[in-house]
């Protein structure tokens, strides 16, 4: 990994779904390396998504901004082409068509995850609500802003996921979501591979997301009470975590020999030596291997 502490100075990122959780972290830590980082969501000053959640884009802006980067907020409603289209371009015209960062984080299938029936008890339509919201958001989003990329010769695409594996995430919507995001980064890179451009996935381990520290009843200053209740929770990982692996993979200028894999936090610390925000490297497939195979089964190999 570079010495160099802001290795992304003049880059320009786009972080859709920036708003919270993994997202929020990748975004931050772009600026923290310099970027300027367009950071979009429908939840912003102006008015909270569905989700109604507290975080805004504006707030994730102002962090990265206090990081070292600048943060500029742009309310997008991803699954709205026109607003898209209208984002990439605003992208274009203020920084003369350069584009050198893509992070789809686009989520918001949580209220929407039935973790409790299969598929053929499910309601359908929520179920297709969520694959429009988790993966229709990131096409579209790719489909406007990539063409910046290409034009440059140069860039990177970075597809938010949960899991690097073929194993099977525990209910049906979501885990047809989630593996789907993982072919998107496949299919992209191999059509950018020829214009210089990369296309990875990522995932974190156990992500104390916002929704996740409420879920435990903790805040980030004493996450460690929620142990209590999730033994696992030990082993969690910040939001930080997640945008330093992004960060580092940002600045790589090798970047083009990881094009098309489905990479993780834990396979990605020591090849870059970076930590979570306390100093540490979660590790979470070594915590799953010690002490949840004999249980669950392997965690799977990497895509």
């Amino acid at each position: 990994m570079t010495t160099d502490t802001r290795p992304l100075a003049g880059k320009v990122a786009l972080v859709a779904g920036g708003t919270r959780g993994g997202g929020r972290g990748i975004a931050v830590e772009l600026g923290s390396a310099g970027a300027t980082v367009y950071v979009t969501g429908r939840s912003s000053g102006a008015g909270r998504s569905d989700l109604d959640r507290p975080e805004t884009i504006e707030d994730t802006a102002a962090r990265i901004t206090a990081a070292g980067g600048l943060g500029i907020p742009v309310r997008t409603d991803h699954s709205r082409p026109e607003e898209v289209r209208s984002l990439v371009e605003r992208i274009a015209a203020e920084r003369e068509g350069r584009l050198d960062v893509l992070v789809n984080s686009v989520w918001g299938g949580d209220p929407l995850t039935d973790w409790e029936r299969p598929l053929w008890e499910q309601d359908l339509e929520t179920g297709l609500r969520l694959l429009r919201q988790a993966v229709e958001t990131h096409v579209i989003t790719s489909r406007y802003a990539l063409p910046l990329m290409v034009a440059r010769g140069s860039g990177l695409v970075v597809e938010v996921t949960d899991g690097n594996t073929a194993r099977y995430r525990g209910t049906f919507f979501y885990d047809l979501a989630k593996s789907a995001v993982i072919r998107l980064a496949f299919a992209q890179s191999a059509e950018l591979k020829p214009h210089g451009v990369a296309a990875v996935a990522i995932t974190p381990g156990f992500l104390r997301s916002e929704a996740v520290l409420d879920h435990f009843g903790v805040t980030e200053a004493d996450w460690r009470d929620g142990v209590a209740q999730d033994p696992d929770f030990a082993h969690s990982e910040s939001p930080v975590y997640l945008g330093r692996a992004v960060a580092a993979l940002a600045a790589d200028p090798q970047i083009m020999t990881k094009t098309g894999r489905a990479l993780a936090t834990w396979g990605l610390y020591e090849e870059y030596g970076f930590t979570d925000a306390d100093g540490t490297r979660p590790d979470f497939a070594a915590h799953w291997a010690k002490n949840l195979e004999a249980e669950y089964g392997p965690l799977g190999d990497p895509l």
